[in-house]
């Protein structure tokens, strides 16, 4: 009995943490959307900036305020040679996300995010020369085959949008990539990466901001009709964007890789779904087809990556596949990839 209400209460505790994370991610989604497209504020430095900011006060406040997270300690040298390189990789992957939500819907921004796992094991590949199993490269072809069925049948396709967003990609591969030798050796959660990086990001993006965007914050700031409640979205949405690194902490604690992995997919679907409701953009049949092929080969890649991963060191390789050169799963943790 008493087995059976732990299985119930961690059945339930998986559920509830996997909805918070859904809620947090689509609503930051929608209000940075929101705070381009209604509010009028064309400013994606300026917004990720102000997400930074809010992201460092509340990595600080969990950490040393309220200790519910202990500090992991960073050599002085590190914090310059390992985590700054990986702040301005992470803050390019930030801007990218918000200016592709200025010039393209949600919905198309979403699903050229999927395509972050093929772009992480091509460079692997072509970069550091690094080899994966026929299963891998299988299931990335129903993913490319989806984004390019969704880019050439989007309604509101703009290239800009489109680049920023495949650049987004690549930015959110190589930091991935990069954690794996320049973090080597720190156990970082999502807070502790939030208390290092988000100062480093603000100082990186703070003066580009003010040079590209600075007068055109301010004549906003004269011409906007709803000034006060217009500023509490903005700053809502950085709020909101420490709470989704606090939620993504709470969820992988809280499920397993496979379940991860398939909600991960069903998050981009619901936030599609929230989008066109709100924002109501244009979407063929063929691009719903594209969209739906794209997470449907997500959920296969995340489930070869697992069965891989739990393939046991004495399984046979091929005979033309020596195992000095074998990487049966490549470095992707996206666990760790909805930061803000």
């Amino acid at each position: 009995m008493e087995e059976s209400r732990l299985c119930q209460w961690s059945v339930i505790r998986s559920v509830l943490a996997i909805v918070q994370w859904w809620g947090f991610n689509v609503t930051v989604i929608i209000m940075n959307k929101w705070i381009f497209q209604k509010l009028d504020f064309k400013f994606p430095l300026s917004v990720s900036c102000i997400h930074f900011i809010c992201s460092a006060i509340g990595a600080y406040l969990v950490i040393k305020v309220l200790k519910l997270k202990p500090l992991i300690s960073v050599n002085p040298e590190d914090r310059w040679r390992r985590i700054f390189p990986m702040s301005f990789v992470f803050c390019i992957n930030i801007v990218l996300g918000n200016v592709s939500l200025r010039y393209i819907p949600v919905s198309f921004m979403q699903t050229i995010k999927s395509f972050t796992p093929a772009t992480t094991v091509f460079l692997q590949w072509l970069v550091w020369r690094k080899y994966f199993d026929s299963r891998i490269w299988a299931s990335l072809i129903p993913i490319v085959g989806g984004i390019l069925l969704t880019s050439i049948t989007e309604l509101s396709f703009n290239m800009f949008g489109f680049c920023a967003a495949l650049f987004g990609c690549l930015a959110t591969s190589t930091k991935t990539i990069l954690a794996e030798s320049l973090l080597h050796g720190y156990n970082f959660d999502s807070i502790n990466t939030v208390y290092y990086m988000a100062p480093f990001a603000t100082m990186i993006l703070a003066v580009p901001a003010l040079l590209l965007e600075g007068s055109g914050v301010m004549e906003w700031f004269h011409t906007c009709p709803s000034l006060f409640s217009s500023l509490i979205i903005i700053f809502g949405s950085g709020v909101l964007a420490f709470c989704l690194n606090f939620s993504i902490f709470y969820v992988i604690h809280s499920t397993t890789a496979v379940t991860f992995n398939v909600a991960g997919n069903l998050k981009v679907a619901v936030a599609v779904t929230c989008s066109w409701l709100i924002f109501r953009n244009p979407i063929s049949s063929l691009n719903a087809i594209g969209c739906a092929i794209t997470l449907v080969g997500c959920t296969f890649y995340g489930y070869v990556r697992h069965k891989l991963s739990q393939q046991s060191p004495g399984t046979p390789l091929t005979p033309r596949t020596p195992r000095g050169k074998m990487e049966l799963i490549p470095l992707v943790n996206e666990k760790l990839d909805d930061k803000v």
